[in-house]
């Protein structure tokens, strides 16, 4: 049976016609359970990708910066300083990578194009079901989390326009925070939100890269020149205790989430090996740890623990390249809201087409309908929850608990599954030790984000 992708009819509200441009890393393409036949389950009949391997290390670059890049600093102070919060990103990249390379794997294995999709065909219906409800949880959480990023930069870009500090009184109606993010979004995100296609991918990748090295090279740049308004806090030199080190994993987890568009990365590629794919993703890893690594120490040391959860906030708001920091993160996160969101839409929207047993195909007549009514609801509740949330920290927190199953949890299980599979036909010599490392990833994933849950309930509630 041949698959067919939601959201894939071109023509309304259409940007482009190319379906290379279509935002469907995280996209469920197929609703139907059949098994496959065999000219589809072979590797022969798929098409093979045309992307190269230095092409293939670029694209995960850029899957893995983005506005995480914001919170490393706060992470490094939350872990205890430098040493520790080095030696915590090194650590956690060991299982990252590790994870990469395991979805390839069962990719190639179960010969399927999607993060969920393998989940599905390695661990079964009901695992690959959660799959799907944390992805469309994760990118609901960004959602919010990029909304907060928006009016966090626009209060200082306004400070700056109105020369008064932000957060004084008598202040004009229009320059207020809630009014200037819902009238953001309800001028540029939810248009964008809207459409069928997303045609406009390539060129929110670009301006995530650009504002992204850029946000790294002033964070450098001020650290090494400060200005005088700049008086950093206490430069802490050991963690307080094991938990607070346990507590910036969250936020290391998020900013280095790119696990879920890894897969259809892999099957792009023109020679899909794992050991190739594992030389990309080393190199991609290591160049996204340098920029992590420039952006937290430097960001943690210019300001110690008085940091900010976002870290351009603790500038000064008449700094002119910090202005111009803030408006590449705007611009990023404008586009990158609609691309996540027509994520988020694609998986639901599968998981109620499997939910009423109906392929694709016989219910595109009411398509149209139900994506303005999803988008409404998602769009809205975004909002009104990123009006009422100022802190991106508590956001990220979750999220980042989240993306601690996609990296560890998810991996850990296709890995155990495709060895017990195994078991009935060879047994390898490092059979137990692929198992155990699989039980690792679970139990590791598992904490952190058990973890995370429990402080955003807890801590709110004693507060």
């Amino acid at each position: 049976m041949a698959q067919v992708s939601i959201n894939s009819d071109l023509g309304e509200w259409g940007f482009s016609t190319d379906a290379g441009e279509r935002a469907h890393l995280l996209q469920s393409p197929c609703v139907d359970t059949d098994p496959k036949n065999e000219e589809e389950a072979s590797p022969e009949g798929q098409s093979r990708g045309t992307t190269s391997t230095f092409g293939a290390i670029f694209i995960v670059v850029n899957a893995c910066l983005g506005a995480g890049l914001l919170n490393f600093p706060a992470a490094f102070s939350t872990a205890g300083g430098v040493a520790a919060g080095i030696t915590l990103q090194m650590s956690m990249l060991v299982f990252i990578i590790s994870g990469l390379v395991i979805l390839a794997y069962c990719s190639q294995a179960s010969n399927e194009r999607t993060y969920q999709e393998v989940v599905w065909a390695v661990c079964g219906k009901l695992t690959g079901v959660l799959c799907e409800v944390a992805i469309a949880i994760y990118t609901f959480g960004t959602c919010i989390a990029f909304l907060i990023i928006i009016g966090d930069q626009q209060d200082k870009i306004i400070a700056v326009m109105a020369k008064e500090p932000e957060g004084a009184g008598g202040n004009p109606w229009y320059t207020d925070r809630k009014f200037t993010i819902s009238l953001t979004a309800f001028l540029f995100i939810l248009p964008l939100s809207i459409p069928r296609e997303i045609g406009f991918q390539k060129y929110a990748s670009f301006l995530s890269v650009v504002g992204t090295w850029y946000v790294t090279a002033i964070v450098i740049i001020k650290y090494i020149w400060p200005d005088k308004e700049m008086t950093p806090g206490d430069i802490l030199t050991r963690p307080v205790s094991w938990m607070a080190v346990f507590n910036a994993m969250p936020t290391i987890c998020f900013g280095f989430q790119c696990h879920v568009s890894s897969v259809p990365i892999f099957n792009s590629m023109q020679r899909p090996e794992v050991k190739t794919w594992g030389g990309v993703v080393t190199a991609a890893m290591v160049i996204a740890l340098a920029v992590y690594m420039g952006t937290g120490v430097c960001g943690f040391l210019a300001f110690g623990a008085s940091v900010d959860p976002d870290v351009l906030l603790s500038y000064p708001s008449n700094d002119v390249a910090v202005a111009v920091a803030r408006a590449f993160i705007i611009l990023s996160v404008l586009s990158s809201y609609s691309i996540l969101h027509f994520c988020g839409r694609a998986v639901i929207e599968g998981l109620w087409l499997r939910y009423q047993g109906m392929p694709v195909e016989e219910d595109v007549g009411r398509e149209r309908r139900r994506r303005v009514l999803q988008t409404l609801v998602w769009f809205l509740l975004t909002l009104l929850l990123a009006l009422f949330i100022p802190d991106i920290g508590k956001v990220i927190s979750v999220i980042g608990g989240l993306a601690a199953c996609f990296i560890f949890v998810f991996p850990g299980l296709c890995l155990i599954q495709a060895k017990l599979s195994e078991m009935e036909e060879v047994k390898p010599a490092s059979w137990w030790v692929l198992v155990s490392y699989g039980v690792l990833l679970v139990t590791l994933g598992a904490f952190i984000f058990g973890q995370t849950t429990a402080n955003a309930i807890f801590v709110d509630l004693l507060a």
